[in-house]
């Protein structure tokens, strides 16, 4: 065994045992350890709708921004005034705005009204990029407690370098009970509302404003 080897391994030994002094040390003083629930977006994953004659385009997911807060997998809250926090034991699989990318994903494949709809980075070239803003993805216990969600997306034409087409979806989505289960299940009804509504929005866009045949690529 190596000198850096034996340095590591009782590196790892140390910090094992500071862990678990913390952690005694934290109930002997009174704290409580709080179990972890992870969050997730679900959708029943289903194939292409069949069609024979797609809209001839092919749409790259781009990046959704959106602040610090949904750029971390910490579950955000707030009480209505404004004020915002994150849980610490309530927490997404995935940080909000690559989960809101998956499901745009997801939700455009399934549709099946495009030639082909990829991420970007892939080898493949498209004619739109689809981009947008995550505004807020938040559980809100005010006078009744509710899931938020918020996003914004536009279309971006990489040949005329132009925003062609943008729409929002706002709304706050009431939890039935104050259930782990009861806020995931409402978080899963508005994300996945919301994404429908403005991914048939967009299709609409593309259906009236077709591209010249010169542009559409085979």
């Amino acid at each position: 065994m190596t000198t850096q080897s034996k340095f590591a391994r009782i590196g790892y030994a140390l910090g094992a045992i500071l862990s678990v002094m913390a952690t005694l040390v934290f109930i002997s003083c009174g704290g409580a350890i709080f179990p972890m629930h992870y969050y997730t977006l679900e959708r029943p994953a289903a194939p292409p709708a069949p069609n024979s004659n797609p809209i001839p385009v092919t749409i790259l997911i781009g990046r959704i921004t959106g602040s610090h807060l949904y750029r971390d997998d910490r579950v955000v809250f707030g009480n209505g005034t404004g004020e915002l926090g994150l849980y610490e034991s309530r927490r997404w699989v995935e940080t909000p705005v690559d989960m809101m990318e998956a499901v745009i994903l997801q939700t455009l494949r399934a549709n099946g009204r495009f030639r082909a709809v990829q991420p970007m980075g892939s080898d493949a070239i498209g004619e739109y990029i689809l981009r947008g803003h995550l505004i807020s993805l938040d559980e809100i216990d005010s006078s009744s407690l509710v899931a938020r969600f918020s996003i914004e997306l536009e279309l971006f034409d990489r040949k005329t370098g132009t925003t062609v087409w943008n729409d929002s979806y706002t709304h706050d989505e009431s939890v039935n009970e104050k259930t782990i289960s009861a806020i995931v299940a409402a978080f899963n009804r508005n994300v996945h509302a919301g994404i429908d509504q403005l991914t048939n929005s967009l299709t609409e866009y593309c259906v009236s404003h077709p591209l010249p045949a010169a542009q559409a690529k085979p």
